[in-house]
């Protein structure tokens, strides 16, 4: 895609890293028991979702290190699962948790080589794409989700490339061309298209994404 490099993927998806841990870190368990963003998530639901997404992106690392066959999720029924157990999890239990498994996801593509970059691995939706698109999985992941904990983090407040990049992606799934976008601050205009509160007039509602 115009405008996104693996490079750039690479760079997001180790700064929005750490811009969600900074923002989970360090939350009460009532904090982690607050809602989000999202409707009918709380925090820990988010945190959990989060987490085992690293889990879920680190398989296919493994796949495409190996050639080894392993699914993001054994099924759908096992990622609802690991959001619900959210809730029953201790805060400092989440906090280990997101941290382990992001620091994990690092090293497995650090040490992933250029063949097993272009290797092909299957996402969750199904769809066959070469390993060099995880990191730009994971960083739509962790900046988008960085938004919904609600600890003061908005879309506006994310890298400009990195926005004009979630624009371009979100709307080519939604197949709407760049002459259908609302005109507006970009980070509005992602805003809108992920689904989430936007200050753009006019624009009409969609439905969550991601």
């Amino acid at each position: 895609m115009p405008g996104r490099s693996f490079a750039d993927a690479v760079r997001w998806s180790r700064e929005g890293t750490e811009l969600f841990l900074d923002a989970a870190g360090g939350l009460t368990e009532a904090e982690y028991e607050a809602p989000s963003a999202l409707p009918g998530w709380t925090r820990k639901h988010l945190v959990a979702h989060v987490a085992a997404n690293a889990d879920a992106l680190g398989n296919l690392v493994r796949w495409a290190a190996t050639g080894e066959e392993t699914p993001m999720y054994a099924s759908p029924e096992e990622r609802a699962a690991g959001i619900a157990r959210g809730p029953r999890m201790t805060g400092a239990y989440l906090t280990e948790w997101l941290t382990r498994s992001a620091a994990a996801l690092r090293t497995a593509m650090d040490g992933l080589t250029h063949s097993g970059w272009q290797a092909r691995v299957v996402t969750a939706q199904g769809r066959t794409v070469p390993a060099t698109e995880v990191p730009w999985m994971r960083s739509r992941e962790i900046y988008v989700h960085a938004v919904d904990l609600d600890r003061g983090i908005s879309f506006a407040a994310l890298p400009d490339d990195f926005v004009e990049a979630l624009v371009a992606d979100i709307a080519a799934k939604r197949g709407l061309e760049v002459t259908e976008l609302p005109y507006g601050p970009p980070a509005e205009v992602a805003a809108w298209l992920a689904g989430r509160p936007h200050a753009l007039a006019g624009a009409p509602p969609l439905g969550p994404w991601l």
